[in-house]
C-alpha cells in the first residue's frame, strides 16, 4: 500500500490541550506538569516508555482519573471531564489495544448499544437505515449484519473505530491500535484515518512503540519519560534516534553481538504432526512440522490467537498435545523437568511473572528453580541450602543486571523488565542447547528489549536452536534466520530471512 503525503490541512476537528496535568497516588508521582497541545487535523503520536505516564494522561483525559493539579482545554475552552460518559459527550472518543465488542452481537447491535441514548425499545429498521447512511459517508466498511465473533482482527478494529465515528467522536484516542492487525491491515487503517484527520474530519492521538508507525502516518509526536514531558516537535523535524533519546535518555543500551555465519552445532529441534487444542477442547494447533536446527533463529509471526500461545504451552508442558511428537537429537522429547534437563532446554514466556516465577518467593528462589536439587544449592540429594541459594543469586542478579533491593525481595515488586532478566539469569545461565521464546520483550522499557533481544542472538551464536513466538513482526525480522507464518493454527509459509518480504509475510498472516 502507498503511504499516505503529509500535506497542511485547513482543519475543523477537535483542539485539544493538557496544561500542566498532574497525577500523584500516595507517594507516587505518575504525570509530572505535562503540558500537549494537539491541534486540530492532527494525527500525534505520543511516545515513551512502560511506565512514563502514557496510560495515566490518557485516562486523565477520558475521564477515568481526576488530575490532582492542571486542566483539559477543548477547542480553547477549560473543561472538566470527570468520567468517560463525559468525554464521550464533550466529543472524545478511545480506541483501547484490547476489543471492547460483544462478541455474539452483530457489528450493527454493537454500535446502536453504545450511544447513551439507545432506547428501551429499538426500532431496528430505522436504525438500519441510519447505520446505511453513516457508513455511505465512512472511508471503509465492516460487515454490520453478521456476529462479531465471526470478523477477522482487522475488521474488528475497523468496528471500534466505525463505533467512535457513529458516536460523533471528533477526538480519537488510540492505544497500540496495530498489535493485532497484519502490517497491510496496520497500513490500511492508519491511512484511512488519517486521510480524515487531512481533510479536518477528526483529530487523533495514537500512543505507539512503533517509530515506522509515527514517520508514516504522524504529524507531531510527543515523549513522556517518568512521567514528564520530555519533547517532541513535527515528525518531518524529529529523527527516530531523536525519538529514541528522548524515551530513554542516557541510559546505555546493548548493541546485539554480530550474528555469525556457519555457527557449527549438532542440536536440532523437531516437531512432527503437532496437534494441540484449547480451552474450549477446539482444535488450536493443527498439523505442524517443524525443524530448527543449532545456531538458528526460526521466528513465528502470526495474529494473536493463531495457536501460537497453545504451541508454546504445549512445548513447555502446560498443555498436552492431541497428537503428533517432538525430538530433540532424533530422541523424544517430553514435556517434564526431567527432560528439561537432560535435553538442555530452556524458555523465556510471555508474560513471566505468570508463566515462570512464583510471585511471592524471592527474587534468589525464583531463581534458583532450574538447580535447587543440585549442589551446590542442595546437599545430601535433597537437602536445600538457602545460604547457597542467596549467593547463586547475588551472582546473576549482578550479571545479568537485574534490579532488586536484594535478593530476598519478592520477585512481584519488581519491574516487568527486571522480571525478565531474572528470568534470564536462571534459563540462560546454564549451558543451553535448545530455547523456547515467546512474545520476550512485550510492555518492556526500550534497554530491557535492546539486551533481552542480544541475549537470544548471543545463545544462537553458541549453537542454540531458537523457536522465537512473537507477535511483533519487527522482532521477527530483526531476529530470525528463517521466518514461519501460523494462520488458523498451521504454519503456511516459510522463508529464509534473506526472502522474508514484509507483504508476502502479511498475506499469509491475513489467511491469503
Amino acid at each position: 500500500m502507498t503511504l499516505p503525503t503529509k500535506a497542511p490541512v485547513q482543519a475543523r476537528g477537535m483542539a485539544l490541550e493538557t496544561r500542566g496535568m498532574t497525577k500523584i497516588f500516595g507517594s507516587l508521582v505518575a504525570l509530572d506538569d505535562v503540558s500537549i497541545r494537539i491541534a486540530p487535523g492532527e494525527f500525534h503520536a505520543l511516545l515513551g516508555e512502560n511506565g512514563a505516564g502514557k496510560s495515566t494522561l490518557v485516562k486523565c483525559i477520558m475521564g477515568f482519573y481526576a488530575p490532582t493539579r492542571g486542566s483539559l482545554v477543548i477547542d480553547g475552552v477549560e473543561t472538566a471531564v470527570q468520567s468517560p460518559a463525559q468525554a464521550r459527550d464533550a466529543g472524545i472518543g478511545m480506541v483501547y489495544q484490547h476489543f471492547t465488542l460483544v462478541p455474539c452481537l452483530t457489528g450493527a447491535e454493537n454500535m446502536v448499544i453504545s450511544r447513551g441514548d439507545v432506547p428501551g425499545v429499538i426500532d431496528w429498521r430505522g436504525e438500519r437505515r441510519g447505520l446505511d447512511a453513516f457508513m455511505d459517508r465512512m472511508p471503509f466498511r465492516v460487515r454490520l449484519d453478521v456476529s462479531v465473533s465471526s470478523l477477522s482482527a482487522g475488521e474488528k478494529q475497523k468496528l471500534e473505530i466505525l463505533k467512535q465515528l457513529y458516536l460523533n467522536q471528533r477526538f480519537l484516542i488510540l492505544d497500540e491500535p496495530t498489535s493485532v492487525l497484519t502490517p497491510a491491515e496496520a497500513d490500511e487503517i492508519l491511512g484511512l484515518l488519517h486521510d480524515m484527520a487531512r481533510r479536518g474530519d477528526i483529530t487523533v492521538l495514537m500512543i505507539t512503540h512503533k517509530f515506522r508507525e509515527v514517520t508514516a502516518f504522524c504529524d507531531a509526536v510527543s515523549v513522556l519519560r517518568r512521567g514528564r514531558m520530555i519533547g517532541g516537535g513535527k515528525v518531518a523535524e524529529v529523527t527516530t534516534e531523536d525519538m529514541s533519546r528522548m524515551m530513554i535518555g542516557e541510559t546505555v543500551v546493548r548493541k546485539s553481538a554480530a550474528r555469525l555465519a556457519g555457527v557449527k552445532s549438532d542440536t536440532k529441534l523437531e516437531l512432527v504432526a503437532v496437534y494441540v487444542d484449547n480451552n474450549e477442547a477446539l482444535p488450536a494447533v493443527q498439523a505442524v512440522d517443524l525443524k530448527i536446527g543449532g545456531g538458528e533463529i526460526v521466528g513465528v509471526a502470526g495474529v494473536s490467537g493463531n495457536g501460537q500461545s497453545e504451541l508454546v504451552e504445549a512445548i513447555s508442558g502446560q498443555r498436552p498435545l492431541k497428537d503428533g511428537r517432538i525430538f530433540i537429537n532424533g530422541k523424544p522429547f517430553e514435556a517434564s523437568r526431567r527432560d528439561y534437563d537432560a535435553f538442555k532446554v530452556f524458555g523465556l514466556p510471555e508474560e513471566p511473572l505468570k508463566n515462570a516465577a512464583v510471585r511471592r518467593m524471592t527474587v534468589a528462589e525464583n531463581i534458583a528453580f532450574r538447580s535447587f536439587d543440585k549442589p551446590p544449592l542442595a546437599g545430601l540429594g535433597w537437602w536445600l541450602r538457602p545460604a547457597e541459594v542467596r549467593k547463586r543469586g547475588a551472582e546473576l542478579i549482578g550479571s545479568y543486571r537485574v534490579k532488586t533491593p536484594s535478593t530476598d525481595t519478592p520477585i512481584e515488586n519488581l519491574s516487568g523488565g527486571n522480571v525478565q532478566r531474572a528470568v534470564l539469569a536462571r534459563e540462560l545461565s546454564g549451558d543451553v542447547r535448545v530455547l523456547i521464546v515467546a512474545n520476550p520483550c512485550f510492555g518492556l522499557d526500550f534497554a530491557s528489549v535492546a539486551d533481552i533481544r542480544a541475549q537470544i542472538i548471543d545463545q544462537r551464536n553458541k549453537g542454540a536452536a531458537v523457536l522465537l513466538v512473537s507477535e511483533d513482526l519487527d522482532e521477527i525480522l530483526e531476529l530470525s534466520d528463517r521466518v514461519a507464518v501460523m494462520s488458523e493454527g498451521r504454519i503456511t509459509h516459510i522463508a529464509p530471512i534473506a526472502e522474508a518480504d514484509r507483504n508476502t509475510i502479511g498475506k499469509f498472516m491475513a489467511g491469503h
